[in-house]
């Protein structure tokens, strides 16, 4: 059972809940001597919005996602995981989290927070992490609320 998990996925959008479930995903990536793949996906239905705006903003948005999921990628290598991926995707979070991501990488755990950043798309058409328990092949959790062993990730801004 120590090698349940070969490949596991963990979504992170900045949220504070989502660096609890990259906080989790560490931990079972190291239970189950797992790769752990830390995927951050750009709505491109709200860059869409933006680009009219300024034409730079996705190169400002990519570069910033660059930076904070290298930051992770240190975090978890720092603390233990043996191998780390990172994966920056535009398109749906929520194909791409329950459909796209884990099969195109084998995955067979799926790590999310029960909640992200966007309250209004939540509140009218359900939260992504509904959608990757509902549509995913896998097995998922949701990380709901703080542990008490979580520390805040560091980063460099």
């Amino acid at each position: 059972m120590k090698n349940l998990y070969k490949n596991i996925l963990v979504g992170v959008d900045g949220s504070e809940n989502a660096e609890q479930a990259l906080q989790r995903a560490i931990q079972f990536s190291i239970m189950h001597e797992a790769k752990l793949h830390i995927a951050h996906i750009i709505d491109t239905r709200a860059l869409n919005n933006y680009a009219t705006i300024n034409y730079n903003y996705s190169d400002l948005i990519n570069e910033e996602t660059v930076n904070a999921l290298n930051d992770y990628k240190n975090f978890a290598l720092d603390n233990g995981v043996k191998e780390v991926d990172t994966i920056v995707e535009y398109g749906s979070p929520r194909t791409l989290m329950s459909k796209t991501i884990p099969d195109e990488y084998d995955i067979d755990l799926v790590i999310v927070g029960a909640t992200g950043l966007n309250a209004v798309e939540r509140m009218f058409i359900g939260s992504v992490s509904e959608q990757i328990v509902r549509q995913a092949s896998c097995d998922v959790i949701i990380v709901r609320n703080e542990h008490e062993n979580t520390e805040p990730i560091p980063r460099k801004d």
